[in-house]
């Protein structure tokens, strides 16, 4: 009799281990899936179809079923991360002046939606936090450090709003922080190593040489590339460098169509519905 206590606790751990291990195949059958699809990435949340980097962007890209947002972040002048696109506040509000020199609650008092459509008069600029808050672990979220050098120590401001939440050792690379400042993303990738970055790459005629892509696969995970500049050859030579791509700004059903011929990994679109449910080319 006084095994059985002994005998429990075996059979116990051999059903957790069990149970353990089932759980990690569905796991590991689930990042499987993931890994196989071409992505959608609602460049600005779903854009084309509500004024960008909104809440109301945001909630139109979970509608659709994008897998991930993206957005841009600054800062206001009493140091709030901001989710704003351009450097001032003149095209998408109906204020004037640049994000830099209006504090948050000047930022928050612009109507960020009229421009777009009366539907979406009202809707306000949302700080960085209230985005991850509402969509962490429902969408994964590409921040764009917009103009960083504007910002001195945006960088660790977002690492720590970042930590804060328990979201700089992300899984599925459920964050990406990108930007067209590559020594800006050297320095974030210097403060939280495990958070993926990606390279944000304009139109350059030349190309992207082999030196670049060996610097960038030093500190990143993605070049994200003007889709200008896709073709299936640049795609093959950034998989060597051990990377991923999602170029960006798709608007037009056959760009999409295009890039995932070429075999792209993801798609950055203002419309995400247009990318679908498609299996990367191999």
């Amino acid at each position: 009799m006084k095994r059985l206590p002994t005998v429990f606790m075996v059979i116990g751990l051999v059903v957790m281990v069990f149970a353990g291990s089932e759980n990690n195949v569905l796991a590991n059958a689930d990042n499987s899936k993931r890994d196989n699809k071409v992505l959608s990435i609602a460049h600005r949340g779903a854009a084309g179809y509500a004024p960008e980097n909104t809440m109301a962007a945001f909630e139109k890209a979970f509608e659709m079923k994008a897998e991930m947002l993206e957005l841009d972040v600054q800062m206001s002048k009493d140091g709030e991360l901001v989710v704003m696109h351009d450097t001032t506040v003149d095209r998408t509000t109906d204020g004037a002046g640049k994000v830099k020199n209006l504090t948050y609650d000047e930022l928050k008092r612009l109507d960020a939606g009229s421009y777009f459509s009366k539907e979406f008069a009202g809707e306000k600029i949302p700080k960085l936090e209230e985005v991850l808050d509402e969509y962490r672990g429902k969408m994964g979220i590409v921040i764009e450090m917009k103009s960083p050098s504007l910002y001195p120590g945006i960088e660790q401001k977002i690492a720590d709003t970042l930590k804060e939440r328990n979201l700089d050792t992300p899984t599925n690379n459920d964050i990406i922080v990108q930007s067209f400042d590559h020594e800006s993303l050297k320095a974030f990738h210097s403060i939280l190593p495990e958070v993926p970055v990606a390279v944000l790459l304009d139109f350059n005629p030349d190309g992207v040489s082999d030196q670049q892509l060996t610097e960038f696969s030093s500190f990143a995970k993605y070049v994200n590339p003007n889709k200008t500049m896709i073709d299936k050859k640049l795609v093959e030579r950034i998989h060597k460098y051990g990377m991923e791509t999602y170029p960006w700004d798709v608007r037009e059903r056959e760009s999409v169509k295009a890039l995932i011929k070429a075999g792209v990994d993801g798609v950055i679109t203002i419309y995400p519905d247009y990318v679908g449910k498609h299996q990367k080319k191999e």
